[in-house]
């Protein structure tokens, strides 16, 4: 299993690099990546940083080229070096994103029909950046440039939706991030 974390935005609305803001004793992408399933391999898309020596001999890096191509382009330079069947996306902004994936994976692997499974909000709006999808039907979805569409477009992939058992939220202001602080 492969997990593609996007970790190449700007975070224009954050106003810093959310990812290295503190959440605790540790930066949000750190809390993201340790929180991955211990057996699956990491592709981080963005800019190469330090991350948590737990993780480090699982982290690949991917670039988008060119940088800030948003979401679906950081998916098409990720998927250059996954071999596994199965890959799920996560955006780097969400430090619990790893508790859900294998439930996503679990339901995608449960029924042949979906090309994907993507979480569901509490509000029923389906989130194509924390999801799993079957490699090969991903790979034909996402167009050879993919440089500033929208992330939107996977839902055209047959799936199914997800809801968990609890919240994942992710880290688009300070004020999300304090809402997560403990």
């Amino acid at each position: 299993m492969t997990v593609l974390v996007l970790a190449g935005g700007s975070s224009r609305r954050f106003g810093s690099d959310k990812l290295d803001a503190r959440l605790g004793d540790r930066s949000v992408l750190d809390h993201c990546l340790s929180g991955m399933p211990s057996a699956w391999d990491l592709v981080v898309v963005g800019p190469s940083r330090p991350v948590p020596d737990a993780v480090a001999g699982r982290v690949r890096w991917a670039r988008e080229s060119p940088p800030g191509g948003g979401p679906l382009a950081g998916i098409a330079a990720g998927l250059k070096v996954v071999t596994a069947d199965v890959v799920c996306v996560a955006p780097g902004d969400a430090p619990r994103a790893g508790e859900v994936l294998p439930l996503l994976v679990a339901a995608l692997e449960s029924d042949p029909w979906p090309a994907g499974t993507v979480l569901s909000d509490g509000e029923g709006r389906p989130n194509p950046l924390l999801a799993a999808y079957r490699t090969d039907a991903l790979r034909r979805a996402v167009p050879a440039d993919a440089h500033g569409l929208p992330a939107r477009t996977l839902l055209t992939l047959p799936h199914r939706e997800v809801r968990a058992p609890f919240e994942v939220p992710d880290v688009d202001t300070p004020e999300d991030l304090d809402a997560m602080t403990p």
